[in-house]
């Protein structure tokens, strides 16, 4: 525990950029004050490094670009693989494990170790790997890298230890799980089939054991080769030679026959006792045309064959449309008895897998159910129904059903604001699903002790905007809510309005949540914003429209200067933005461009309109187009409960709205809000020559990574949702400062170069935005003896505003008489653009800003009780009365961290947190009962700077290249947890706290529940006569080491796991250098350990040693007198 004094002389710092003060004389020098301040500030601070360390905690979402499925019968998990080399392992709700292949290469196949609590992964770089899921993170125990030949088909057979691979060449090889060794028996292609044979047969592409006997293994070549193989006599059954190339392969569970699918959109039945002809052929799709021939078909890619006890086999198939019916969705097709049902699919299948009853391949299958794994959803059908119902998805599988725009991460919520969610929300949710239990349920999951209420929401490109419920490091879906049912439907537009704005109006760009009161507020990319009121009741209601001109002159933006080193502005008195009050907004499908000006983008309804339960649009607030161009995107938003308001800036200026008197109360350009304290002193200039339009002046700054043109509109949601992550480059440019100092010509592929904040070095195309808004009880002049309402203004020039507020208290005064409010003349200054304002308090508390405790204005009983407002006011100076009056204001920005002490705007502390990069995202968070300042960095960086002090708590180079998609959705909340879109369809979740990592283990899903394998049945004497002499196979005998040899050491290489211990790849923190000591001595201990254990061992054996000698000594002795020894 550290404790910081600090006089209080009335002085500002000597650091860089230090704190402006401008008082009513228009001085811009930090200027002692009359007013009292305190002498001494005791601040214990609490937080040491030891309370930080950063780990993933958990995935949520639908993997993205999967490739491969798995299931354990027995254990009841499923495991998918992507082409990233990520595998997530799903149980019931709550056991959802997401493993990560350190070369991030794609995942082939996955093979489960049947209720043995193991995995096989084969990869694109031609590796197999072992997972031990007997622990709640699973490790790789132990990895095969293939050299000479790429692996294209893996196959375990139940209860086995030997895994069959093959390869491109046709040849089989087979490893030993246990020691992941290869064996040195292999199947080369050239026995496989017949020296007369002039053709390579092509790659494996199935490997299947007879379930009639275990000694007889199953060859598909991909030219149509099918090769049965005795293992025994080292030599082939028979061979078949089909015409078309083979896909896939599945047998009758009584090993007596088995179908194929192929490439021409076939399926071919072959019998054992004849396989020189296939005794069936269909083309399930194909019909016969006029001239008699069939309908080409696409190819079958895969075809399972299931046997039923009391119906007909089911044949479950995908693929196999005939090519002439375009535009027809992928199909999954059931063949049972002479029904044959076609399920249509929204996304391309990628695999499928029938569950059955028994892990035996030589028993009546009986499938219950079968798991399709598409491109951008997974769904399993049920299979015991006639109509084959779909089971509903306890996952959180449809977080990208819209594109992802942005997030919000809350944490310590008020507890009844996720029951009442959930109630409202379940009401909506789809029907037709099967009635039975999801089939998915292994593992075993605990509500652990360390929980409390978290919610995310998520906004997406069709303007729709989905709660979840967070807590526990699960993901449920509580609420819907459509943003876009506020406006009319668009019409077809022309020209550039439909260029601009067409493909998706209605996208989110940013929210604003106040959970206490429960307002709600989104701002789309059309530059609206929406203001909502949750009701439990449904109500007929009329939305309020407000419109906003926020267009400003092009002489206002920064001009190019020849003679002059500072930029120069214009006097802006006459081109201040102007609000338009308005109740129905309509631009008009037919009108040309010319005429959009002074309309907004969308048209609100303008009638009475029946609203369900839950989330109630109350107000929309449009900006209008001006100049023939559509208006500029909004970059700042916040809202305050208790004071009834809402504000907004862009590139342009800034707007005040009172949402409950519906009336705007401050429409200002950026400029005019400095006034005479402009600390540039800017001056009048003339009207540029050229007079470009107003759009292509937009602020490329941080926290608008919106910009204005038809491109970069589309491509501020798009980026996040490309299924190619290589965009960084393109993207990368667009986050750039207005404090740039380079040519941007140098910096489209650097995402982290140094930013200078000087005024010569603004980039002269630019307008200074505003960056961030925060309501609260503050001290807008130096004069000031006690707090009063006001709003802070950050602007991407590093500026800080404070403007204050006059509010009526009495709650008919304030639903009548009007809010005053107006700049008072106060600057701060930081470098770079700022993100983020805070206040504490002289304990060094986060003070919380005023909020309305929720009312329900639908409520029918006591509608005069509900009517009144109830405010919770928290002072600032309240928690700490010997201090006197006053509290700490911690502003972050791109560069630098500052704290200042209000009223006097001393800056108490400064810390430059980055030269070479800059900050993407700051929040002032609590952690472990005390606060911080945490902050993620373009270069990948997570920080946290203690408070008030600004030491360097954690830095940790978490991400080795940020790309747009992470930088515009990372956000951090409360009690050390953040998230962010790792991908276009998954949320990762991390954690920075040491104790969230401690407890990690105990919130986990247990992947390995201890269960009995189910016995084989008893085949009867006659059956397992006749049946073959499978039970009598013993692989050790041929595949061992003493039958067979050792593989090739050149063919493959073994590679030992980790031991389990999770690899995360962490920079230079004194806490990290610790844990890897600590680490490193752990080694150390465990190996001296093991040698003890040797030893001891070696004791054990000899001692048994002994104790034979001296049995053996006895009994030779026993029946011998003595005289006879």
């Amino acid at each position: 525990m550290k404790k910081f004094r600090k006089v209080l002389d009335g002085l500002t710092t000597s650091s860089p950029g230090g704190t402006i003060g401008s008082p009513s004389g228009g001085s811009a020098a930090g200027t002692p004050t009359a007013t009292p301040t305190p002498k001494e500030i005791d601040i214990q601070e609490t937080l040491v490094s030891e309370n930080f360390q950063l780990c993933k905690t958990v995935r949520h979402g639908f993997p993205y670009q999967p490739t491969a499925l798995a299931f354990d019968p027995v254990q009841k998990i499923l495991a998918i693989g992507s082409r990233t080399g990520g595998v997530r392992i799903l149980g019931r709700p709550g056991v959802d494990c997401y493993c990560q292949h350190e070369s991030g290469a794609a995942v082939l196949q996955l093979q489960f170790l049947i209720n043995e609590g193991a995995l096989v992964t084969a990869c694109a770089d031609d590796t197999l790997h072992l997972w031990n899921l007997r622990q709640r993170r699973p490790a790789v125990l132990h990895s095969l890298k293939f050299n000479r030949e790429r692996i294209t088909f893996c196959h375990l057979p139940f209860q086995s230890k030997w895994l069959y691979v093959g390869t491109e060449r046709g040849n089989t090889h087979i490893v030993n799980i246990e020691s992941f060794i290869l064996s040195g028996y292999v199947i080369m292609w050239n026995k496989a089939i017949e020296l007369s044979t002039k053709t390579h047969p092509g790659p494996v592409v199935h490997l299947s054991d007879s379930p009639k006997d275990e000694g007889k293994l199953l060859i598909g070549f991909e030219s149509g080769t099918i090769v049965q193989w005795d293992l025994r006599l080292k030599k082939a059954d028979f061979r078949i030679y089909y015409d078309e190339a083979i896909h896939s392969v599945s047998w009758h569970h009584e090993g007596k026959q088995f179908m194929c699918s192929h490439s021409d959109g076939s399926l071919s039945m072959w019998n054992l006792r004849n396989t020189t002809k296939p005794f069936q052929v269909t083309f399930p799709h194909g019909k016969i045309q006029k001239d008699g021939r069939k309908e080409s078909c696409k190819p079958i890619l895969k075809v399972e064959y299931k046997t039923s006890r009391n119906s007909e086999p089911f044949f479950i198939f995908s693929g196999g449309l005939s090519y002439d019916k375009a535009g027809r969705r992928p199909t999954l097709t059931i063949m049972h008895g002479k029904a044959i049902t076609v399920l249509e699919m929204d996304y391309p299948i990628v695999e499928f897998m029938a569950l059955c009853e028994t892990p035996y391949n030589n028993e009546v299958q009986e499938p219950y159910a079968v798991v399709v794994l598409l491109e951008k959803d997974l769904i399993v059908v049920d299979l015991t129904q006639s109509n084959f119902p779909v089971f509903e998805n306890p996952y959180p599988m449809d977080i990208h059903e819209s594109p992802v725009t942005c997030t919000a991460y809350f944490a310590d919520c008020p507890p009844d604001i996720i029951p009442i969610l959930y109630s409202i929300g379940v009401k909506h949710k789809k029907t037709g699903y099967s009635q039975k239990e999801w089939p998915v349920g292994g593992g075993t999951w605990t509500l652990g002790s360390h929980t409390y209420p978290e919610i995310i929401i998520t906004g997406h490109a069709d303007g729709s905007i989905k709660f979840w419920d967070a807590s526990a490091i699960t993901l449920q879906m509580l609420y819907k809510l459509k943003t876009s049912k506020a406006f009319e439907k668009p019409k077809p537009s022309e020209g550039r309005a439909a260029d601009l704005v067409e493909d998706d109006p209605f996208a989110i760009q940013m929210v604003s949540w106040c959970p206490q009161s429960r307002i709600f507020c989104v701002v789309g990319i059309s530059a609206h914003i929406i203001l909502y009121r949750f009701s439990k009741y449904d109500a007929n209601t009329q939305i309020v429209s407000l419109e906003v001109r926020l267009q400003c002159e092009a002489e206002d933006v920064i001009s190019p200067s020849e003679n002059e080193n500072n930029p120069c502005f214009t006097e802006s008195g006459s081109h201040s933005p102007q609000p338009h009050h308005q109740h129905a907004a309509s631009p008009g499908s037919g009108t040309t461009e010319g005429n959009k000006d002074s309309n907004p983008c969308l048209k609100v309804k303008d009638r009475m309109v029946r609203v369900p339960p839950g989330y109630q649009a109350e107000l929309v607030v449009q900006l209008l187009w001006a100049d023939g161009e559509p208006p500029q995107q909004i970059t700042s938003l916040d809202i305050n409960s208790a004071y009834g308001l809402l504000a907004f800036g862009n590139c342009n200026g800034l707007a005040v709205v009172d949402y409950l008197q519906k009336t705007i109360l401050l429409c200002m350009s950026t400029l005019d809000l400095y006034g005479a304290a402009d600390p540039y002193q800017r001056l009048t200039r003339s009207p540029r020559r050229n007079r470009q339009s107003t759009s292509e002046f937009c602020m490329r700054g941080l926290s608008n990574l919106y910009s204005d043109s038809k491109k970069r509109i589309r491509t501020s949601y798009q980026s996040l949702t490309e299924l190619s992550d290589n965009q960084q480059s393109i993207d990368m440019d667009r986050s750039k400062s207005p404090t740039s100092a380079a040519a941007t010509e140098s910096r489209e592929n650097s995402f982290s170069r140094s930013r200078s904040s000087s005024v010569s070095s603004i980039d002269r195309d630019t307008k200074e935005a505003i960056t961030t808004l925060q309501f609260g009880e503050s001290y807008a002049r130096k004069s000031d003896t006690l707090p009063t309402p006001c709003l802070w203004v950050g602007t991407s020039l590093g500026v800080v505003l404070l403007i204050p507020m006059s509010i009526p208290t009495d709650h008919e005064e304030r639903m009548e008489e009007p809010v005053t409010i107006g700049p008072s003349g106060t600057v701060l200054m930081l470098k770079g653009s700022v993100l983020r304002i805070s206040f504490l308090d002289f304990m060094g508390a986060l003070i919380q800003s005023p909020y309305e405790v929720w009312r329900d204005l639908n409520a029918h009983e006591d509608p005069d009780r509900m009517r009144r407002r109830k405010l919770v006011h928290i002072s600032p100076s309240s928690s700490h009365d010997t201090c006197g009056e006053g509290h700490l204001a911690v502003v972050c920005s791109e560069k630098q961290a500052k704290v200042f002490l209000m009223p006097s705007q001393s800056c108490l502390f400064v810390h430059n947190i980055t030269e070479s990069s800059f900050v993407l995202r700051a929040d002032v968070v609590s952690v472990c009962n005390s606060v911080c300042l945490a902050c993620f960095c373009a270069n990948g960086h997570v920080m946290t700077l203690s408070l008030p002090s600004l030491r360097p708590l954690l830095d940790v180079n978490y991400l080795p290249l940020a790309d747009m998609r992470i930088a515009r959705t990372f956000c951090f909340t409360h009690r050390g947890q953040a998230l962010y879109l790792s991908s276009p369809t998954e949320i990762q979740r991390i954690t920075y706290s040491q104790e969230m990592c401690d407890n990690l283990q105990e919130m986990l899903g247990e992947l390995f529940t201890p269960i009995e394998t189910p016995e084989a049945q008893n085949r009867g004497f006659l059956k397992g006569f006749f049946g073959g002499n499978s039970h009598n196979f013993d692989r050790e005998e041929l595949f061992g080491e003493a039958a067979a040899g050792k593989g090739s050491r050149s063919l493959a290489q073994h590679i030992p796991g980790q031991a389990g211990m999770e690899g995360m790849k962490v920079a230079a923190c004194g806490v990290v250098g610790d844990l890897a000591r600590a680490r490193i001595a752990l080694d150390e201990r465990g190996q001296r350990l093991g040698e003890l254990e040797e030893r001891t061992a070696l004791m054990m054996t000899s001692a048994e040693t002994f104790s034979k000698h001296a049995h053996e000594v006895m009994l030779k002795c026993k029946d011998k007198k003595w005289y006879q020894l």
